[in-house]
């Protein structure tokens, strides 16, 4: 903790706060209060209430702390909230990917290396660069990991404003982004709120969904959200969503290649977010031929390993029911019909129905 009697100038410190950020890589950073009012916590207890969090469980499971960060981490004054863009350069177009039904869509935040270790990497350099600067002082570092609401921190410290598809929007960057924080003890000045919402009247990311999971503005029905039912959810993707997630195994970005804002989308910097193993442009059957030791070294590092290699297989054998028929994709289907998990079984042989071939799955 700073002494007293030796307190830094905290205008000066902010200033060089947000240099420092941007020197480690990260594309912008500012500073909010923390005491984020009680709206968030009003609008967080409705979802929960509504069940729309399915089974994120760990979403109601501390109690206020998500919308009050001082109870979180006690001592808490401001929120450094940090920007990075991840979007690979180099990678296949989403939407051509998506319009090829032997491909495997793959979320682009997802190509490259896993971004909590990126963030919290650089997150921590900051800290370092802070203590360096005044010396001892409290801080946590946090990157989509613990019960804190990213998106209305980065709206109050005017990063963005929130999306009717609820992630944060930039008019100079969109959303192809990631978000950090470092909770602290110091009392740095704040930035002003973003102003207010940029979407006017636009509906478009609510009309593409697939799924219809934008079930209003500003409120996503999780359950229903190709991400989580690829991601999050453990038991089997429920019948009437099946079809509707197409080639989509890991994730859905397409509320925002619709969103007009990502027409000044920046393609990340950042080497470790560049594409690995091809994951923008491979088919699923080769994904699907995949053994388990291969999914593991592939994916070490990865953020799509943390869903193991059973989800995966169970994502792909939904993708492969959805693409065009073909004897390599039913032969392949028909090879794990034997499958020693019944979760990706019971996908098979969904897959197998919808090419008109479970008569001659064994």
């Amino acid at each position: 903790m700073n002494s007293p009697g030796n307190a830094p100038d905290y205008g000066q410190l902010a200033a060089d706060i947000k240099r420092w950020a941007v020197e480690l890589g990260f594309d912008a950073v500012t500073i909010a209060d923390a005491d984020l009012g009680e709206a968030p916590l009003r609008g967080l207890d409705a979802w929960l209430a509504a069940g729309q969090h399915g089974e994120m469980a760990f979403m109601a499971a501390h109690g206020t702390k998500r919308a009050r960060p001082a109870e979180l981490v006690p001592g808490t004054l401001r929120i450094i909230s940090a920007r990075m863009n991840y979007r690979p350069a180099a990678a296949k177009p989403y939407e051509a990917v998506l319009a090829d039904t032997q491909a495997a869509a793959i979320s682009r935040y997802a190509l490259g290396r896993d971004y909590h270790k990126v963030l919290r990497n650089r997150l921590q350099k900051l800290a370092d660069r802070i203590n360096a600067a005044i010396g001892d002082f409290q801080y946590r570092a946090f990157t989509d990991s613990a019960p804190v609401l990213e998106v209305e921190i980065a709206t109050q410290a005017g990063l963005g404003w929130r999306g009717k598809h609820t992630l944060l929007l930039t008019r100079e960057h969109g959303s192809y982004f990631f978000l950090g924080e470092l909770f602290t003890d110091l009392p740095l000045p704040v930035d002003p709120p973003a102003p207010s919402e940029h979407c006017g009247r636009c509906t478009r990311c609510i009309d593409v969904c697939p799924t219809q999971a934008i079930v209003a503005p500003y409120q996503v029905d999780a359950r229903r959200c190709i991400s989580y039912l690829t991601i999050e959810l453990k038991e089997a993707i429920p019948l009437e969503f099946r079809p509707l997630i197409g080639n989509r195994v890991y994730g859905c970005d397409d509320c925002q290649m619709i969103c007009p804002w990502n027409r000044f989308a920046v393609d990340s910097k950042e080497a470790d977010f560049n594409v690995r193993h091809g994951l923008d442009d491979v088919s699923l059957l080769s994904l699907f031929a995949w053994s388990e030791e291969e999914f593991k070294v592939k994916l070490a590092g990865s953020a799509i390993q943390r869903i193991g290699y059973e989800r995966w297989l169970r994502n792909i054998a939904v993708g492969l029911g959805n693409a065009a028929t073909s004897p390599e994709i039913v032969a392949a289907l028909e090879a794990r019909t034997q499958d020693a998990s019944e979760l990706v079984r019971e996908h098979v042989a969904w897959a197998l129905q919808q090419h008109g071939a479970h008569e001659r799955s064994p």
